[in-house]
């Protein structure tokens, strides 16, 4: 009579198995997740320099709005953020530019909120309802 010999896991080594890889979810997620929130605000970032140097190349007295692909962050695809011109004002050195996130991007409840950035340079953030924000502006800027 032949005897065959199974090999497989026992449940003890499958429970470790287990809480090994339980481990290391609950490090990579919250890291993939800080990863993926950067690369959407350097996105942002980018766009309203883009933004910007589109309004400041405009002849005239300037740009209402801002065409197609410019308007928004990414330039292609769905938008994460929506970039517009604020209306001029004294203060700013004659333009200013937001970048909001949309209600339905992963962005939309960030630490960050909403970028802004004017002809003088000046960048910053603030909540969607005016009020101040978690991180500080080098932080969401990636500047620090």
């Amino acid at each position: 009579m032949t005897h065959f010999r199974q090999s497989a896991f026992t449940l003890l080594e499958l429970m470790i198995a287990l809480a090994i890889a339980a481990t290391l979810v609950a490090f990579a997620v919250p890291s993939y997740r800080n990863h993926v929130a950067r690369t959407y605000r350097i996105d942002a970032s980018a766009a309203m320099y883009r933004a910007a140097q589109f309004v400041e190349s405009a002849p005239g007295d300037g740009v209402a709005t801002l065409p197609p692909g410019l308007d928004q962050a990414p330039q292609l695809g769905a938008p994460i953020y929506r970039l517009r011109i604020l209306p001029p004002d004294d203060s700013n050195g004659g333009y200013a530019i937001e970048a909001m996130p949309t209600d339905t991007s992963p962005m939309h409840d960030d630490a960050c909120g909403v970028f802004t950035l004017d002809a003088t340079g000046l960048r910053g953030n603030r909540s969607e309802n005016g009020g101040s924000v978690t991180l500080t502006t080098r932080e969401c800027w990636n500047t620090g």
